[in-house]
């Protein structure tokens, strides 16, 4: 099996281990830093284990094979098929890289604030510290920027890619994606990314970039029904 085939479960043990709560059969991340979990196979015990993690007034989102059968005791609250990208080479940009910098704890409200606005995926109070963030600002504001999520041995996810409304069209998250995947492919690993598979003008817009789709995942949000 490919890495990426199983990749909740894959950053969960490896980049990922120590934000992880659960044992062998399941684990989640830490939902301070996002709802991601998974079961170390389809067994029912360790579905019943990844059911166990799902707190009360929370949810839990699965990707791949975690996405066939939803953990017992627990309600699908929305379903969707995910187009899987990597980039084993960075295209080159057409236009000049707009000014950067680097994002960190002192952004991170403003960061929060930015993609629940937008919403790019799920982002919790804690999910800039996954990894490397970087963003533009225009007159003091935070209005796009990119960042890292899960890593495994050799792979490393592009995530949280947004742009203010106010400011689309003008290719700040390409260029925001390339300083992301130029770090990566220096450090070694292939760039990977999760895209809404009917959203064809975000996938060909990652295909400008270096990106292919490398697989079609299933994903699957489950929640538990709170007692009456």
């Amino acid at each position: 099996m490919h890495p990426l085939d199983h990749p909740v479960w894959n950053a969960l043990t490896s980049g990922w281990a120590a934000l992880a709560e659960g044992d062998a059969r399941a684990r989640r991340l830490d939902p301070r830093y996002g709802p991601f979990g998974a079961a170390a196979d389809g067994r029912a015990d360790s579905l019943a284990a990844l059911a166990g993690l799902t707190p009360a007034a929370d949810e839990l989102w699965l990707v791949g094979q975690d996405a066939a059968t939803p953990p017992p005791g627990l309600t699908v609250a929305r379903t969707a098929t995910l187009a899987q990208m990597v980039a084993p080479t960075l295209t080159p940009g057409t236009i000049d890289a707009p000014d950067w910098v680097e994002l960190g704890e002192a952004d991170a409200d403003e960061m929060l604030e930015l993609a629940l606005l937008t919403r790019p995926g799920p982002f919790r109070p804690r999910t800039h510290r996954l990894g490397r963030f970087v963003g533009v600002r225009e007159g003091g504001r935070l209005v796009a920027m990119a960042g890292e999520r899960m890593r495994m041995p050799g792979f490393a996810e592009v995530s949280g890619v947004c742009t203010h409304p106010d400011q689309r069209g003008r290719g700040l998250a390409g260029a925001l994606m390339r300083v992301v995947m130029r770090s990566m492919l220096d450090r070694g690993e292939t760039p990977f990314l999760h895209a809404y598979a009917a959203h064809d003008r975000t996938i060909a817009l990652y295909r400008t970039l270096g990106f292919n789709i490398r697989a079609e995942l299933p994903m699957m949000v489950v929640t538990r029904q709170q007692e009456a």
